[in-house]
């Protein structure tokens, strides 16, 4: 069976009544008007098709987490209708339902048992979770006993053991180490190849970014913006910027080369160019492996700036970042610009990035962050391209200039303990 989802026009609000006898009443149908009333959620319209991954991004109290119980029916939603097909697995509040006196092979046993599971296919499951978490002895000692990856561990493995056709995530895998992190989204990855549906919360955009088809962004309840993942992503990163600054402005559209252009800011410095070159000073849009190149910017100031920082952040096309930066941190912060003033940034460097397309995104800002004076913020305003012409074959975003060095020789007899060389 493939899984599939679908809200549409669903609400939740929390509501404090005047008396228990209102809040029966409400239950029947019966109108009484409540004290108090907060909706965390309204006018959700959602559909997950077979084998598509979700992700639902937003700040705290957004309603993702709220959204995602609703999904799993744990919670009812106010107003709106949920349409659920195929068996779902979610991991929701770390360590949710588990009993902390009970031990890791107790709790897998109960949790795969709610999740409808027979006794014997746990059974035979066991194995499997038991080796999937990796806690070794710790699998027969009390939760109480783990620290909160050794809980996320188990829940992932028990939630995971058998192939879901829906499976919800909600931010537990964030503590995770990055071995275990790097194994789960394996998993993950693996199930979504064979049919099944994903939603997914986090606060790591590059792992929105690599899981999922599409992206959601909630805000105060709301669905705000739905699209491609560069497109939402980029967008939430500018919006939570404007929410330290009201006057900041955000403009969003795709390049015919397939890049979506964010631009934020409130313009008091604002990008003249951007242009990658060659040694010798001419724009190149291919760069090659080793080849010494330079990022040239040439920025506009258009009111009094105290302070000026310059970041660039180079991603791959998947959206990885690849490398980052600015001069706050390489302590090259301008002061005291006027209105009228250029101010021209060069970063010579040797070009050390597998073949591939790339994009830069700068970054004029007066901190070490966009968050207090984001004067323009542009995703992806530069794309280039990077080919290997004449170095060894190597794959990834990275090149080593290093070479092997082969030692060939008899191999040295080592005696045992106590023996005669």
């Amino acid at each position: 069976m493939s899984g599939e989802l679908t809200l549409s026009g669903v609400g939740k609000s929390y509501r404090t009544w005047g008396s228990e006898w209102k809040r029966v009443a409400s239950w029947f149908g019966i109108p009484a008007r409540p004290t108090d009333e907060h909706w965390v959620l309204q006018d959700i319209d959602l559909h997950v098709g077979p084998g598509e991954a979700i992700g639902l991004i937003g700040q705290n109290g957004a309603g993702k987490s709220t959204l995602l119980k609703i999904v799993t029916g744990t919670v009812r939603p106010t107003v709106g209708q949920v349409g659920r097909r195929g068996r779902i697995a979610a991991i929701l509040e770390l360590g949710m339902g588990f009993n902390p006196e009970l031990t890791g092979r107790q709790n897998a046993t109960h949790a795969a048992g709610l999740m409808g599971y027979e006794m014997s296919q746990v059974l035979e499951a066991m194995p499997a979770i038991e080796a999937f978490a990796e806690i070794g002895d710790y699998f027969d000692q009390p939760v109480r006993t783990y620290s909160s990856g050794m809980q996320m561990r188990v829940a992932f493995s028990v939630a995971t053991a058998f192939k879901p056709d829906i499976l919800i995530v909600d931010e537990a895998l964030s503590v995770g180490d990055s071995y275990f992190q790097h194994k789960s989204f394996d998993r993950i990855r693996a199930f979504r190849e064979q049919g099944t549906s994903i939603l997914f919360v986090s606060h790591g955009m590059s792992e929105v970014k690599t899981l999922c088809d599409r992206v959601i962004l909630l805000d105060a309840g709301r669905v705000l913006k739905d699209g491609s993942p560069d497109e939402v992503v980029d967008y939430y990163n500018a919006l939570v910027a404007k929410k330290e600054n009201a006057s900041l402005n955000i403009e969003q559209h795709r390049e015919a080369d397939g890049w979506m252009l964010t631009r934020s800011g409130t313009r008091e410095v604002t990008c003249n160019s951007l242009a990658l070159r060659d040694a010798q000073g001419n724009p190149i849009q291919v760069a090659t492996v080793g080849q010494k190149v330079e990022l040239r910017l040439v920025a506009g100031v258009h009111a009094p700036v105290d302070r000026l920082v310059l970041g660039y952040m180079v991603r791959d096309k998947y959206g990885h970042v690849v490398w980052g930066t600015n001069t706050w941190h390489t302590k090259q912060v301008e002061h005291g610009l006027v209105a009228g003033e250029t101010v021209v940034f060069s970063l010579p460097f040797t070009c050390t990035l597998g073949p591939g397309s790339y994009s830069v995104s700068p970054a004029l800002v007066s901190g070490d962050n966009h968050l207090e004076n984001n004067y323009e913020w542009v995703d992806n305003l530069l794309v280039f391209d990077v080919v290997n012409v004449d170095r060894d074959v190597f794959i990834g975003t990275t090149w080593l200039d290093g070479d092997f060095v082969i030692e060939r020789g008899k191999e040295q007899h080592v005696p045992a303990k106590g023996g005669i060389a």
